[in-house]
């Protein structure tokens, strides 16, 4: 039996980013997804035994294909978080542990993420926050709780483990916590994304970042 498989949940490209508009078009929201995938997908594969790429969206499993990860057809009309308790499912007979990563933190690399993998195969509850109070990575035994995925989900998952008896054990990662969701994150991944296809997908798109004192911190522009 494996140690531990990557499970990344993704939604339909049809959906992605939709924050985004109109400063990015669909076309282009599709194309960030994808640098995003490839990013993550690319960090998880050097530090875990298998990667598998869930979704309902055919679009999403051929392109996963070309990324030479697992891909699982996720079952029609489930949501987030039944959709990995189905990846879970598969898993569990195959690894003692999974660790979940959504698709759009492309700055995954640049964390120790060996650390953090190795931590997980001897710990039973590790989770990475997200500068938004969710969750950008939760490394569990398959199906040993329940999935709370959805707004300000890490403290929701941190009182379920405290629930089943697990100690929580956080992993805060400056890099990790930066989901793309906003213009400003956008921004982030232009001042801190070298050498990931997400920054070379964002600068294709002529997209500048400066300092700004005020509300916002960093003002994003199309040249």
């Amino acid at each position: 039996m494996d140690e531990i498989y990557g499970i990344i949940p993704v939604s339909k490209i049809s959906n992605a980013k939709t924050r985004l508009s109109p400063f990015l078009n669909l076309k282009e929201r599709e194309n960030l997804l994808k640098a995003m995938l490839k990013d993550v997908t690319s960090a998880l594969k050097h530090s875990v035994d298998e990667v598998i790429i869930i979704s309902a969206d055919k679009d999403v499993l051929e392109f996963a294909g070309t990324l030479n990860v697992l891909t699982l057809v996720e079952n029609e009309g489930l949501n987030l978080n039944t959709a990995i308790n189905q990846a879970m499912d598969w898993c569990r007979a195959k690894t003692k542990k999974v660790i979940i990563i959504p698709s759009d933190i492309p700055l995954i690399a640049k964390t120790n993420l060996d650390t953090l993998i190795n931590s997980a195969k001897a710990l039973d509850f590790i989770i990475v926050p997200s500068k938004g109070g969710g969750t950008n990575g939760l490394a569990i035994k398959p199906l040993s709780l329940a999935m709370k995925f959805g707004d300000f989900s890490f403290k929701n998952h941190v009182k379920e483990a405290v629930t089943k008896k697990f100690e929580p054990v956080i992993y805060d990662s400056f890099y990790m916590s930066l989901d793309v969701n906003t213009t400003e994150d956008l921004g982030e991944i232009m001042i801190h994304g070298s050498n990931t296809e997400t920054q070379s997908y964002l600068k294709s798109l002529k997209i500048d970042v400066e300092a700004v004192h005020g509300g916002e911190r960093l003002k994003v522009t199309r040249k």
